[in-house]
This record gives C-alpha cells, sequence and structure tokens, in this order.
C-alpha cells in the first residue's frame, strides 16, 4: 500500500511538473512586486548644467521652490547667530546672600577686637552696598558666549519680562568687588580687610544662564525658518527645451519632483502602480522564459535549475528594495555582478548576460538616472562575464574583481568627464561605492557552493575541485591501477584539447576523462594496461564471463561515484563513454571458436546510452583513440594517422554519436588534434584490447 501510495506520488508529480514551473514565476511576479516601492515614478531626469531635451515644461500646478540643503543650513546658522542667550535675574539668591552677610557680619565682629559701638554703623554701609550690587546685578560670564570677546549680549529675564543687555551693564564677581572697595570707607584697616573679605564671600552671580528656556527658543527658531524661496505658479513655465539647467532651474525640478511625489502618495496610484509594476515583471520574466524554452529547453525542463534563477533574480531585486527603503547613500554598494557571476558558473555564458541585462532593466525603474545606472551595471556585468569564461583557477574570482573594477572606473571618469568637462570637478568620493560593490561580488564563491548543494548543479568550482589528482579517489585509482590512472591522464589531455578547439566545457570534460575508468579499481588487473606479465587472467574465463567482467566496470564506476557522491554530470561520463558498443574482441573471438553455441549479442555489449553532450563524445573518442594507439607497434605518423581515421569513423558507423552535437567539421578538427596529440605516445597494446 505504502509503495502504491509512493508510486502515486511520483505520478502526480510528473503529472503537475511541468505546471510547477508557471505557478513558480507567478510566485516569483507576486514577491517582487510586493516589495518594491509603490510610488509612480517621476517621468523626466535631469542634472545640473546639462541641456533640457524634453519639450518645455509647464507646471500643471502651483507648487513651492525649496531652498537647497546648503541654503537651509546657511539661514539656521545665520538665525542662530542672532539668537541671544537668555539669563534669569534670580531675586532669591541676592536675598540668601544679604541675610547670610547681615548674619556672618554679626558674628565675625563678636570675634575682633573692634568697638561694639562700631558694628551697626559699619553693617548698614556694608549691606546697602552688596544692596546696590545685586540689585544692578552680578551675572557669570560664560566662554562659550563670549566667543572670544570680552563682552556680549545676553537677554535678561526678569519677571516675565525680557530685555537686551550687555555684560558690561552688569557686575561680574570681580567689578562687583572693586565695586564694593571702592565705596566702603572705614579709617581702620583691619575692619577694612574684615568686611572686604566677608562681602568677597557673599558675592555670587544672581543673574544665571537658562539653557532650557535658550535651546527651547534656537528650536522655535530652526522650526520656524522656510525651506522655500518662492512659488511656480500654475502654467507657468518650469525650464523650456535645449536650456542649460542652471542652479536656480536645477532647484525648480526638484520641487516640482518633490511636490509630485507628494501629491502621487495615494492609495489609487499606489494601486495602479502596482498593476504597473506586476505587468513590467511579467512581461520580462515572460521573455526569460521564452528564451529558456527556445534556447535551453534542458534548464526549462528541470523545475530545479528553473527555480534556482528565480530565486537569484528575486534575491537581487529584493537587494534593491531593501536599499532603497533603507535610503543607503548609493545604490551602487549593492554587488548587481554577482548575478552574471553565479549563472555564468553554474550555467553559461549567453544565459549570464541575459538574466543579468532583464535584472537591470527592472532594476533601472526604481533608480535615478537610469540610463547610467543600466551603463554602469551592464557593461560590468559583461565584463564579469568575460573575465570567467575560461575558469580552471578558483583566484579567477579575484581576477574577474579587479576587472570589474576597472571597468566601473573607466565608465565612471568617461561619465564624469562628459557631465563636468573637467578632471578638477570629478568627485572621487562617489567612486567608494563600486568599490564595495566589487567587493562584495566576492560574496558569489560561497553562494555558488551552497546552490550546488540545495540544487544539486555542478560548477566550474566543483570540477576544478574533482580534476586535482590528490583527491582521494584519484589517489586510489593511481595506487591500485596505476596502468588505467595513466591512461585516463592522456585521455583528459586529449579531450580537453579537442573540446578547446572546437568549444565547450574544457574543466568538465577533463573531470569526465579522469574518472571514466574508476570502475577498474575494483579488478585492474582484469584490463590489459594494469598487467605486467605476459599471463592474462582472461585466459582461464570464458569468452562471456571476460566479457561482463570489462562490462562491470562502468557499472562499478557509477556505484563508486555515487557512494561517494560525486555530482550525476561526471557519472554521465562513465554511462556513456562506450555507449552501447559491443567488446568486439571476445565477441569475436566467442564466434570463432564455439560457432555451434547460440549467442546473445547483448551479454557482449555495454548497457549506454550513447553519448548526449558534446563533452561526452569527445571522450568517448580520446578514450578509443589513446586506448587503440597504445597497440601501434610502430607509431609513426602513418600509423597514427590511420588509426584515428579508423577509430573515429568506426564510431560515426556503429551511430554512437547521433545524440551529441558535433558537426563534420568538429569531428575533422578532432581527428587532427589527436593525430597532433598522439605523434609522442609511444605506449605498445596486444590488437584485442583496443575496444575494451
Amino acid at each position: 500500500m505504502a509503495k502504491i501510495k509512493k508510486n502515486s506520488h511520483k505520478i502526480l508529480y510528473r503529472k503537475y511538473s511541468s505546471n510547477l514551473k508557471y505557478v513558480m514565476m507567478i510566485f516569483t511576479v507576486f514577491i517582487i512586486t510586493l516589495f518594491l516601492p509603490k510610488q509612480p515614478r517621476f517621468r523626466y531626469e535631469f542634472e545640473k548644467n546639462t541641456v533640457w531635451k524634453n519639450k518645455d515644461l509647464i507646471s500643471p500646478f502651483s507648487f513651492a521652490i525649496l531652498k537647497t540643503n546648503p541654503q537651509v543650513s546657511n539661514d539656521k546658522k545665520n538665525a542662530l547667530k542672532n539668537i541671544l542667550p537668555v539669563y534669569q535675574f534670580d531675586k532669591s539668591i541676592s536675598d540668601n546672600a544679604l541675610e547670610e552677610f547681615s548674619n556672618d557680619f554679626d558674628i565675625k565682629w563678636k570675634s575682633t577686637q573692634l568697638d561694639e559701638k562700631d558694628r551697626s554703623q559699619f553693617k548698614t554701609e556694608a549691606y546697602n552696598l552688596l544692596k546696590i550690587i545685586y540689585q544692578k546685578g552680578v551675572v557669570g560670564l560664560n566662554v562659550k558666549h563670549q566667543g572670544g570677546a570680552k563682552h556680549y549680549d545676553f537677554s535678561l529675564m526678569e519677571n516675565n519680562v525680557s530685555k537686551t543687555r550687555n555684560t558690561q551693564d552688569v557686575f561680574t564677581a570681580e567689578t562687583a568687588l572693586l565695586f564694593f572697595k571702592a565705596n566702603f570707607k572705614a579709617t581702620n584697616q583691619v575692619m577694612v580687610d574684615l568686611v572686604t573679605n566677608l562681602a568677597m564671600d557673599h558675592i555670587v552671580p544672581n543673574i544665571v544662564f537658562d539653557e532650557r528656556l535658550t535651546q527651547v527658543i534656537k528650536d522655535n527658531t530652526i522650526n520656524n525658518i522656510s525651506t522655500t524661496k518662492g512659488m511656480v505658479q500654475k502654467g507657468e513655465l518650469i525650464v523650456a527645451k535645449n536650456d542649460v539647467i542652471d542652479e536656480e532651474i536645477y532647484q525648480k525640478l526638484e520641487s516640482y519632483k518633490t511636490t509630485y511625489d507628494a501629491q502621487t502618495k495615494t492609495i489609487g496610484s499606489r494601486m495602479l502602480v502596482y498593476v504597473g509594476q506586476v505587468v513590467l515583471v511579467s512581461f520580462i520574466l515572460t521573455i526569460l522564459m521564452s528564451f529558456l524554452f527556445l534556447f535551453r529547453k534542458d534548464i526549462f525542463a528541470d523545475n530545479r535549475q528553473l527555480s534556482l534563477i528565480l530565486i537569484v533574480t528575486t534575491g537581487m531585486l529584493l537587494a534593491l528594495t531593501w536599499a532603497i527603503k533603507m535610503e543607503i547613500p548609493s545604490l551602487y554598494y549593492i554587488p548587481f555582478c554577482v548575478v552574471p557571476i553565479i549563472i555564468r558558473i553554474l550555467f553559461d555564458t549567453r544565459l549570464a548576460l541575459y538574466l543579468h541585462m532583464l535584472v537591470i532593466l527592472i532594476a533601472g525603474f526604481f533608480v535615478a538616472n537610469s540610463f547610467e545606472f543600466v551603463f554602469y551595471q551592464v557593461t560590468a556585468g559583461m565584463v564579469a562575464i568575460f573575465s570567467i569564461k575560461n575558469f580552471v583557477k578558483r583566484e579567477r574570482f579575484l581576477v574577474s574583481a579587479m576587472f570589474i573594477l576597472l571597468s566601473y572606473f573607466v565608465a565612471f571618469v568617461g561619465i564624469a568627464l562628459l557631465r563636468e568637462g573637467s578632471f578638477r570637478e570629478i568627485e572621487w568620493i562617489n567612486f567608494v561605492p563600486f568599490v564595495f560593490s566589487v567587493l562584495l561580488s566576492l560574496l558569489a564563491y560561497p553562494l555558488i557552493y551552497l546552490f550546488e548543494r540545495i540544487f544539486g548543479i555542478t560548477s566550474d568550482v566543483a570540477l576544478i575541485e574533482l580534476t586535482n589528482t590528490n583527491n582521494k579517489l584519484l589517489r586510489e585509482l593511481a595506487f591500485k591501477a596505476p596502468g588505467t590512472f595513466q591512461h585516463s591522464l592522456q585521455v583528459a589531455n586529449l579531450a580537453e584539447a579537442a573540446i578547446f578547439k572546437i568549444g565547450g566545457n574544457s574543466v568538465l570534460v577533463r573531470a569526465g576523462a579522469l574518472y571514466h575508468d574508476i570502475g577498474k579499481v575494483d579488478n585492474p588487473q582484469y584490463f590489459i594496461e594494469n598487467q605486467n606479465t605476459a599471463v592474462s587472467p582472461h585466459d582461464k574465463l570464458p569468452y562471456e564471463q571476460s566479457a561482463q567482467i570489462i562490462i562491470q566496470h562502468v557499472h562499478k564506476g557509477i556505484e563508486i561515484l555515487r557512494k561517494n557522491q560525486i555530482p550525476e554530470a561526471i557519472i554521465d561520463f562513465i554511462r556513456t563513454h562506450h555507449g552501447n558498443t559491443r567488446v568486439d574482441y571476445f565477441y569475436q573471438s566467442f564466434l570463432k571458436n564455439t560457432p555451434e553455441k547460440f549467442v546473445d549479442e547483448n551479454i557482449f555489449r555495454y548497457p549506454g546510452p550513447i553519448p548526449f553532450s558534446k563533452e561526452q563524445g569527445v571522450l568517448m573518442l580520446a578514450d578509443s583513440v589513446e586506448a587503440a594507439s597504445r597497440s601501434l607497434k610502430n607509431p609513426d605518423a602513418q600509423n597514427i594517422n590511420d588509426i584515428v581515421e579508423r577509430i573515429i569513423n568506426y564510431k560515426l558507423e556503429q551511430n554512437q554519436l547521433d545524440n551529441c552535437d558535433l558537426t563534420l567539421k568538429d569531428i575533422e578538427t578532432i581527428k587532427l588534434i589527436f593525430k597532433t596529440m598522439l605523434m609522442s605516445i609511444y605506449h605498445v597494446r596486444i590488437d584485442y584490447q583496443q575496444v575494451l
């Protein structure tokens, strides 16, 4: 019952899997448009000191001309300069000081030898002097308010009434003491010193700085500063065609754009914007799906690969949306080149370029200076793709990053010169976001590894790691079957050179060549390249059993690679490197020595399938030609030429290359490369092993 249920799930998956891609597409459109900004896009793009190429722009509504940020900042700065610090006249301080002075005077007088009859007179005189001082006021000078000057103006609050005063108009602690000394008269110096010191101890500022009230006045002043400087009336000309956009016109256009954006933030307009986004994103993704259907049917049919492409596309556009909402200083911080790098490594150049352009086209609707943005990103994406075309070393990522940075720099300088017309006017600080973008593009490397694991896709990076001869499986092959290992290396060299010339994935074909005979590690002595004596273990076996042992290395190879989690793309080379050909030596020997017996040809035939890619076809030819060339007793140019022609023509006659897209021109190119490279090979094999 469980088995039936499991099979029913497989049937349902097969039935609806073709529709799953359309569900994914609809879901992608929904996710992308859900988070994109919903505000209508201002239709005009403009820059200072450029010519207005559009038609005359007439204002459809009245709006205020906004000041620039520097203008507003300057107005605030000037307004703050005119605000005087606020000081409070605190009567309680003077009352307490006078009362304390009176009490301390009596105590001090008793401790001296002065005449008691003089106490009241001098106490009254000193008290009145202090009272005069406090009535005029004692201010505590503030260095921050002085600003380098000795005296400054301030607002004096007394009984909720503000008056403008200068520090010269009131006492400070020092000038108050001088005033007291100058006006207190006594013949007894002891008495003078006593009263003066006592007065000095009780002269404290009663005009106190009110920081809170001063800040309130500053805040109110700043808030009341106008951010506009005039109006543009409805029907008034904002800018005429072919006018140069100077500072004044630029600010009018900015004000018009700001007002337009504010007026379009309505529910109705947002809904229409959402509809427009759905239409555009759906249109772009439809073009993508059409491209895959027409030119990459393998990806279109594989929902895993298709979902990866949609995830990469959605992820980049969501990153753009996040950046817009967070209002980061520059959208050029976003590493848009991650998309072409990932798609190029996991798929191919054409798809990488196509998908990158579609992503940039969508992003262009939501950034300022769309043409400039598209130019930067398309050119950088192209350079990123071209710079990793031949990905044979991981450090190629760093080389690619340098090329991307160089392309950004060239575009930046060119656009800056086009706009400013002078090197001196270039704001080099604006290039910093591009540097960060290139550094962030290196995130493509861990993302490629992650996508490989999740979606079961084999990238060139993984293939490079597999071609390392220090790999566990290849070390085992070299140790247990050294002859097979050397054969695999020679096949890898032949196949890689051929595929590089005719066009194809040279890293993939090299990896496939190194592992194509890995199944021989189980019984290496049954294969002639590993035999070091004249006696073959096949001599004691029936022909049928020998054929099965030879054929079995295909099944064993598949089993070993799957056990070690080697990608299916490599396993396909094991399946196809003999196609469905016969093990002719043992087949012909069986017919010759046992003519009376019935022969089941399938016993002597490889299970297949035949090669279904260009790389697999080249490997089949390289494997057969390299093995056959070892049987040459006199490997001169003529013999090598003849054996290459014979082996490849035989594969063609056996229809082994029908499913791979090798052209006749490719075949001739492959023959020439094989002949040239085999000139230096002189290993000899007995004839019957050339087809094993």
